[in-house]
């Protein structure tokens, strides 16, 4: 019997449907903040510059507790890691309620960071679990438009609770969500087991080579060139959804002059249009890779076009002369693309690296990709606190996007070769002792 023949169809959609839930909460957690921005600014007398760095202070911790728990992940149930953040996540929101200065917000932003962080790579690696390499990239998106479905109820839902319970208020309902969430996971959370080998088949001698040959060490295959190819895409993904959801919001209202719940309303519009871009690119790359087009193409080469064409239109206000209508409407085409990256990327990391190291990959992935959502929101506060049109300091701010994305895909479609990588890092590092026969037989 192989791995894809254990594949249970409604129990991984099920566990897909739960993880979905809790993508929606990490991102309501990591977008409230630059939703609230303007009363919350005003309330506790933030500068431009000190709310760049409370919203940076999110993944400033990001990295390291996402590669602390990239390595339990390989050895915990990923069941018990969810629940661990999804119950931490639900009680860090009461002290960020609570918080009255600029200190405290950052240290609760820092604390919830460190808590979230982890949660992409452990989210894809129960996933993959669950489902054959050839049917990953539409969960992991599908899990993905959780994170698009919660920053689209935090424009058209927070602005209604500030409005009428002021910003505080939103911090309680979201820890009140992920207590819920908790219970429901620990009830009918399961454990995916496409990775295990089945006694029968541990029979064999093919199945015994792969676990008694000697590994491949952690740093061959972290610095392959296609593994650190999807870590810089990673790393322009983050970047632009950092600058997204915490600048958007106040680009709108203050930028575009909106009024707080019509900006809301822009900024839903926004996110929404991620959804069809991301399924749609998804869906594409999976039908390829079905009908046997090389990962190269279906994943590779439809990631580096997106982001070459999100280049273009986030650069695209500096040069032409555009209405806000047009302004907000290509900014939804233009944050949208980079996305794909979230459902495609993982894939790729997963296709490529052996599974006992597909844990650690993943997080490394998130670590260095955080990176960029630590240092976008700090640069972007930076840009305006120069004083001068807000309208376009903000624009050169999202315009830093255009660089490192046009970056990115132009260094994958070159190096990012899952084929070539996959054999290589597939070899079993030679022994101790075979190097020494082939020293004596060259004697």
């Amino acid at each position: 019997m192989t791995a894809s023949s254990d594949f249970k169809p409604r129990s991984a959609w099920a566990m897909t449907v739960l993880l979905t839930g809790l993508a929606l909460i990490n991102f309501l957690d990591k977008v409230v903040i630059g939703v609230v921005a303007v009363p919350m600014t005003k309330d506790l007398g933030l500068s431009h510059a000190q709310f760049g760095l409370i919203a940076g202070a999110f993944f400033w911790l990001f990295s390291v507790s996402t590669i602390l728990v990239g390595f339990i992940s390989n050895r915990v149930p990923t069941r018990w890691t969810l629940l661990a953040m999804g119950v931490a996540w639900a009680v860090l929101q009461v002290p960020q309620a609570m918080a009255t200065s600029v200190l405290a917000l950052l240290i609760c932003r820092l604390l919830l960071g460190a808590a979230e962080g982890p949660f992409m790579p452990t989210t894809v690696h129960a996933l993959y679990k669950w489902f054959p390499d050839r049917k990953r990239n539409l969960p992991v998106s599908i899990v993905s438009q959780g994170a698009g479905l919660g920053l689209l109820m935090a424009g058209l839902l927070i602005p209604l609770v500030t409005a009428r319970y002021g910003w505080r208020m939103n911090f309680l309902l979201l820890g009140a969500v992920g207590a819920v969430w908790s219970v429901l996971w620990l009830c009918f959370g399961r454990e995916g087991n496409l990775d295990l080998k089945k006694p029968a088949d541990t029979a064999n001698a093919a199945p015994l080579q792969d676990t008694q040959a000697p590994r491949r060490k952690l740093r061959k295959t972290l610095t392959d060139p296609s593994v650190l190819c999807v870590f810089l895409l990673g790393f322009a993904a983050y970047w632009s959804l950092s600058q997204l959801f915490t600048w958007l919001p106040t680009y709108l209202e203050k930028g575009l002059g909106y009024p707080n719940v019509q900006a809301g309303r822009w900024f839903a519009v926004v996110i929404i249009a991620a959804t069809p871009i991301n399924l749609g690119i998804s869906w594409l790359s999976q039908t390829m890779l079905e009908r046997g087009v090389s990962s190269r193409v279906a994943r590779v080469r439809l990631i580096g076009l997106a982001f070459l064409l999100s280049g273009v239109i986030y650069a695209l206000p500096l040069v032409v002369e555009l209405s806000n209508l047009q302004k907000v409407l290509l900014m939804a085409v233009g944050a949208g693309l980079p996305t794909v990256c979230f459902a495609i990327a993982p894939a790729l990391l997963a296709e490529v690296v052996p599974d006992y190291q597909r844990g650690t990959a993943l997080a490394f992935y998130t670590a260095l990709g955080s990176l960029g959502g630590a240092i976008s929101p700090a640069l972007m506060g930076a840009i305006v606190q120069r004083g001068g049109s807000l309208t376009a300091a903000c624009e050169q701010g999202f315009a830093t996007c255009s660089i490192l994305v046009v970056l990115a895909a132009l260094l994958a479609l070159r190096w990012l070769h899952p084929d070539r990588s996959r054999r290589v890092l597939a070899t079993p590092a030679p022994s101790a002792q075979s190097k020494q026969s082939q020293q004596s037989t060259a004697v």
